[in-house]
Parts: C-alpha cells; structure tokens; sequence
C-alpha cells in the first residue's frame, strides 16, 4: 500500500509571498523586500497590516499566483511511490476556494479532483506525511509533519524543515527507501530488536 502525502498550497506550492509583495505594490506604491517578512507573521510584515490583509479578499489574488520553484515537477515525481493529495484550508477567504480550484486545473492538471481537499481544519487530515508553512497544521498532524520554509516560519524550529521540493523530494524518497530497506530486513530475518 503506498503512503500518503498531504500537501499544503500557499507558501508550499503557491509562491503567495511573491504575489503579495507585488500586490502590495501594485496597489499601494510601496516596495517590500522579501527579505522584511522574514520572522513576521505574513500581514504584519508590511508598512500596512490592514491594508495587506484587504487584498487577501480581492478577486483574483489566489488565482494569479506564482508557481513555487520545483513543485510541479516534484509532484509529478512524488505521484509514482506516493498518493499524493493536495490540501487547503480554502474557507477563510470568499475567493479562494474557487480560485484555488481554477489555479490547481492549470499547474497541476494531473492531480485528480478526488485528491484535491478543501477545508477549514486541517486536523481532520489523516496522511503519511503533512507537508505545510503553519505550525496551526503541523502541530496537529497524525503523520509526520514537514515544515516548508516561509519568511513567516523562519524562526520556528519545531518539526522537520524543509527549504525547498529539491530537500523534500529527497527526504520522502528516503523515506521509502528506509522503508525497503527495513522490510527486506524482516523478510531476511536480519532485522534488529530492541
């Protein structure tokens, strides 16, 4: 049986943190640099918090997103050992859910809609692995959680981290492989007790 894998969208597969700097600029003048939301939680890391925050609730905000580096091609290596799944917590904002939808159709066209799991909770999750940029989810993960690197996250040094698909794809391919390895130790009779 193969393992499972859920897999957050912003901040993991969607590059939010690109999309709002220039948002942010876009509709208020000022330039933030990547580099000043490092350690911040993510609205409080512009001049404006409030204003940040408006444009979470603009149409069009989660559908134009950047891709994150690496992570179409990462799924579709992840899809051959794992199921993978892909899941938001896509409630909190009125457009989100159906623009989520809409952005997964174009980058990710090969994961199918019965993998796709919109929700408000994460903690109902019940996977392998959790692969995620908030703690909120991570904490309560019934699998092993995976921290992927955000400027808000920077600080945290709870969980395993990951800073990119290139480190997460080779520590799940280990995974499997100690897995091998540990099997074919049990069906040899070599394995080691405690």
């Amino acid at each position: 049986m193969r393992k499972t894998i859920a897999i957050d969208m912003d901040n993991v597969i969607v590059d939010i943190e690109t999309n709002w700097i220039n948002l942010y600029e876009k509709e208020f003048g000022i330039k933030v640099e990547k580099a000043d939301l490092l350690g911040k939680p993510e609205d409080e890391a512009f001049p404006d918090p409030a204003a940040a925050r408006s444009l979470l609730y603009k149409p069009g905000f989660f559908r134009h997103a950047p891709i994150v580096p690496g992570a179409q091609e990462a799924l579709l290596e992840l899809q051959n050992d794992f199921e993978v799944y892909i899941v938001s917590a896509a409630m909190e904002f009125p457009n989100s859910l159906p623009e989520k939808y809409d952005w997964l159709n174009e980058h990710f066209p090969f994961i199918s809609w019965k993998n796709i799991i919109f929700c408000g909770d994460k903690s109902v999750i019940d996977t392998d692995f959790l692969i995620d940029d908030h703690l909120k989810n991570l904490d309560f993960c019934k699998g092993m959680p995976i921290l992927f690197t955000a400027g808000h996250n920077i600080n945290v040094t709870r969980h395993t981290r990951v800073n990119n698909w290139q480190e997460a794809l080779k520590l799940l391919k280990d995974s499997i492989k100690s897995d091998k390895n540990l099997l074919n130790e049990l069906l040899n009779g070599t394995a080691k007790t405690i």
